[in-house]
């Protein structure tokens, strides 16, 4: 009687050991892409507009090839001069969903901060004078906080050869062949109300009287998508 007893024990045991140890484990895979491609045909991309003292301010850092970034050349100033670039450079969304526009902030690499940036609507009008205008960076300073949406890019069309102003006018983003970059000199007005695709991006240059130095340095652009 007690060796039957010790075996059904001995059954429990092994029963609740099975249990602890039947974790099952399997494997399996999911497939990804992406492509590598140049700057002005990108799913979020930079447009040129206004003119530097040699030619679009907006333009490839280095050689042309689908690895290249883009750049801002600003010309050559004087000291206790302003430089001011009401269209420096467009942002164009050709995702199929609508972007928000966060917040910018500037890091300098060499030299002090001079710069002052807004968005806007209206490519050739001063942002002070546009009422469509955010405030986004005042000299080191940012005026708009990450939390916040400045502006939204409507969906785009996945087609770098244009861009939309209003849900149905294209635009031909036309193509700078002596810079590398797409480019638009078009005054239809953008609108941050979800129906344009695109804003302009207004940068000016406050350069100081006393002891200025050249500089260089990064702008840093924010976005997140407005889909919920």
């Amino acid at each position: 009687m007690n060796v039957n007893r010790r075996l059904a024990l001995l059954g429990v045991m092994l029963v609740v050991l099975s249990m602890t140890m039947a974790t099952q484990y399997a494997v399996t895979k999911v497939g990804y892409s992406f492509s590598i491609v140049h700057p002005s045909n990108a799913d979020i991309r930079f447009i040129g507009s206004d003119n530097s003292t040699d030619g679009r301010v907006l333009r490839v850092a280095g050689a042309n090839a689908s690895t290249v970034g883009v750049e801002l050349e600003f010309g050559n100033w004087s000291a206790g001069s302003n430089k001011t670039y009401t269209a420096a450079f467009g942002i164009v969304n050709e995702e199929l969903n609508s972007v928000n526009i966060t917040h910018i902030n500037v890091s300098t690499t060499t030299g002090d901060d001079y710069t002052q940036i807004w968005l806007h609507g209206n490519r050739s009008t001063n942002a002070i004078d546009d009422a469509s205008s955010v405030f986004m960076w005042d000299n080191a300073t940012s005026k708009n906080v990450s939390a916040t949406t400045a502006w939204t890019l409507a969906a785009g069309n996945q087609n770098a050869n244009n861009m939309c102003a209003d849900g149905s006018t294209q635009l031909d983003t036309a193509w700078d062949g002596a810079k590398h970059v797409r480019f638009s000199i078009n005054n239809d007005n953008a609108s941050a109300s979800s129906t344009s695709d695109f804003v302009w991006v207004q940068v000016s240059i406050n350069i100081p009287t006393s002891s200025p130095a050249s500089g260089t340095g990064f702008i840093w652009i924010h976005f997140e998508s407005a889909a919920t």
